[in-house]
């Protein structure tokens, strides 16, 4: 009988795994072990398993999935050994990469410290030993990622992804690491907000937070208004974990519509993505981390204060606040963003010009979420708990802004 070769024994176990038999998955893991018979058996097991998983890597990027995509889903659904087994591998994949590589590309592998690691030649073994791992838990875990990475689906192509020369995509709409002197600011607040224990500090805070967010939004926009860029709305995906994701789905939605852009929640992915201008996107990005600090610290100070002998359970409670806590806060940065919008349309440059602008990027948002997600559906809210509802809604009274109307997050069921 012919000894079979690594891509083969590769491909077995691959199988094997996604069969969801698990003895069938073992016997295979065994004959990895085993590896080709050859005296360099084990290594060719292991450049097989790192060439596969770099290449499909490669081939994720035309589907739409970005490297802290990929990241976060292996964190998700594997744990944080396999995300960083995902890490190094992105690094190999970038190295070999010979098309060309946009610049936000490179700050998301170094925000994931996915740079400088060892090449493709040497990656399993590099990682198998920072793991302390013995060879078959190491095996097992590298096939786990493998079948993860290639079993991804697609999602919507937020920007153009390497080696990409068309121009139908918009240009990347940065992160909230990309610094500015308003940018500065706005984090210096929001950290203050995020600090305090008093309620009333942090609420202002955040409302001039808010303020100069939108006051930047306008004139970015009037800016935009006066060239010939050709610019188009772009976006970005910002993780919602368990516990209580649909909550902070919401909230994610809220802060988008307070900032004008639309928020579509994928469960099963683990993110929503959010669609705007860039300037906005990346509003939304620093309130909502900001702001789900903010809830979570309140919810922890409710819970201690509930009343003794409440009969509802913890979790019930919580998601009702936090569901309570999205929608008031919602309604309160919209108030801050309107009061904004009006008080610069009263000025001279303003005056003729900004409501017709803002209609026009509005509307070009929303046809890129009728183009990007046609299949788009509301999820529907349920509040299982008036207790925790009120305090939630007290709660956000008291962390951040000013007055409007709340709403669901919008949900692909199965897909992003």
């Amino acid at each position: 009988m012919p000894v079979p070769d690594a891509d083969e024994l590769v491909a077995d176990a691959l199988a094997a795994v996604r069969s969801t038999d698990v003895r069938q998955a073992e016997r295979h893991l065994d004959r990895l072990m085993v590896g080709t018979g050859a005296a360099d058996g084990g290594t060719a097991v292991d450049a097989a398993l790192a060439l596969r998983l770099v290449r499909g890597l490669g081939q994720l990027w035309r589907r739409g999935w970005q490297p802290v995509d990929v990241h976060r889903i292996a964190l998700r659904r594997l744990d944080a050994r396999a995300a960083r087994l995902v890490r190094d591998a992105l690094a190999a994949q970038r190295r070999e990469q010979a098309e060309p590589v946009p610049d936000w590309w490179d700050d998301q592998l170094r925000a994931l410290a996915a740079a400088g690691r060892d090449d493709r030649q040497n990656l399993l073994a590099t990682w198998t030993a920072e793991e302390g791992l013995d060879r078959v838990d190491a095996l097992r875990a590298a096939v786990d990622v493998l079948a993860l990475v290639e079993s991804l689906p697609p999602v919507a192509v937020l920007r153009s992804p390497p080696g990409s020369t068309g121009t139908a995509l918009p240009r990347a709409a940065g992160t909230a690491r990309s610094g500015s002197p308003m940018l500065d600011r706005v984090r210096a607040l929001l950290a203050k907000a995020e600090s305090t224990t008093f309620p009333a500090e942090a609420e202002a805070l955040t409302g001039k937070a808010q303020e100069l967010i939108a006051r930047h939004s306008i004139d970015e926009a009037l800016l935009a208004a006066g060239t010939e860029r050709g610019d188009l709305p772009s976006g970005v995906r910002l993780g919602v974990e368990s516990p209580y994701a649909g909550a902070k789905a919401l909230l994610v939605q809220e802060v988008a519509a307070a900032n004008r852009c639309e928020a579509v929640w994928s469960d099963d992915l683990g993110f929503t993505t959010v669609l705007g201008w860039p300037a906005d996107l990346v509003a939304v990005e620093l309130l909502y981390t900001s702001l789900l600090v903010q809830a979570t610290a309140a919810m922890l100070r409710g819970r201690a204060e509930r009343r003794p002998g409440s009969g509802r359970r913890t979790k019930v409670w919580d998601e009702s606040f936090l569901n309570a806590f999205a929608l008031r806060i919602g309604e309160r940065l919209r108030a801050a963003t309107d009061a904004a919008t009006e008080e610069a349309g009263q000025t001279p440059a303003g005056s003729d010009r900004l409501l017709p602008v803002l209609a026009a990027r509005g509307e070009a948002v929303r046809e890129r979420l009728e183009t990007l997600f046609p299949g788009v559906t509301r999820h529907r809210l349920s509040v299982r708990d008036a207790e925790g509802w009120s305090s939630g809604t007290s709660a956000a009274d008291r962390a951040s802004l000013d007055v409007g109307t709340g709403r669901k997050p919008r949900q692909v069921p199965g897909r992003p």
